[in-house]
């Protein structure tokens, strides 16, 4: 008898189980359904345009504390600690370039983005605003809220200009399977990687990856190579995270406006 009651307690059990297994399984689908069309990707998934390239297209925002040092960082005013992106943690600079990183670091009101000067590459990628990714078959554009900056990334398989300086380079891109790869170069100099100091020069070789990590996130990795600055070429990596603002999301405008002009203009 005692048998008995326990078999029976089992079977309610594993009816109970069965019943709200079902249930979760209703509740899901009816959610999937509630949030639009089946183009949508599903968690862990990654949606594609009509080509059958992962869709990047949407509003990103890098969250961590490289704009401010891309090196492991303690707090200070105004800035905020950060565990840095850089891998292994510390740029191989040549004995002469860690010398000027040092007066740099010295000097970071000195720093071309306080200007309002455009970031360069990489780092427009984690400025602490967000920015919009429109992609098409022969090209990327990537809109940033700071000082309406754009990039054109060109997918189409044209080679790169010659002899020409950019603030935010020229970027050839190409799809090696999920991932964006891209190649810029012809910078300027005038660019910081960060409020830090660290820096480059005209040689700078910059190769990004972009590989979707779902559908929600993207993994950036950076790539750098200056034979005038670093002993190496060395590697940063993040991931960027697609806005999901319940009311909506947008690029807003962020005119920059910097100390000096301030300063210039109450004169």
């Amino acid at each position: 008898m005692r048998r008995s009651l326990w078999t029976d307690k089992v079977k309610r059990g594993a009816r109970g189980l069965a019943i709200a297994a079902a249930g979760a399984v209703l509740l899901t689908v009816a959610d999937v359904g509630a949030q639009g069309p089946t183009s949508k990707p599903l968690p862990g998934t990654v949606a594609r345009t009509a080509d059958g390239k992962p869709d990047l297209n949407g509003i990103w925002q890098a969250m961590n504390s490289a704009n401010w040092d891309i090196e492991p960082h303690s707090p200070e005013e105004g800035i905020p600690g950060g565990l840095g992106v850089v891998e292994g943690g510390t740029i191989p600079y040549t004995p002469a370039a860690l010398e000027q990183r040092k007066k740099n670091a010295a000097n970071r009101a000195n720093d071309p983005f306080s200007k309002c000067y455009l970031p360069g590459v990489p780092r427009i990628m984690y400025v602490p605003l967000p920015f919009e990714i429109v992609q098409t078959p022969k090209y990327m554009v990537m809109s940033f809220e700071f000082a309406h900056a754009r990039r054109l990334i060109y997918t189409d398989g044209s080679p790169h200009v010659e002899a020409l300086e950019f603030w935010m380079g020229d970027s050839r891109g190409k799809w090696e399977g999920d991932t964006l790869a891209v190649s810029t170069n012809n910078f300027t100099d005038k660019t910081w990687l960060d409020k830090a100091g660290n820096f480059h020069s005209t040689a700078l070789q910059v190769m990004e990856r972009f590989t979707p990590n779902g559908p929600n996130h993207i993994l950036y990795e950076a790539t750098l190579e200056d034979k005038n600055v670093y002993t190496r070429p060395w590697k940063m990596s993040m991931m960027l995270y697609r806005r999901l603002d319940p009311g909506g999301v947008q690029l807003l405008d962020y005119d920059c406006v910097s100390f000096f002009w301030k300063r210039a203009l109450k004169k």
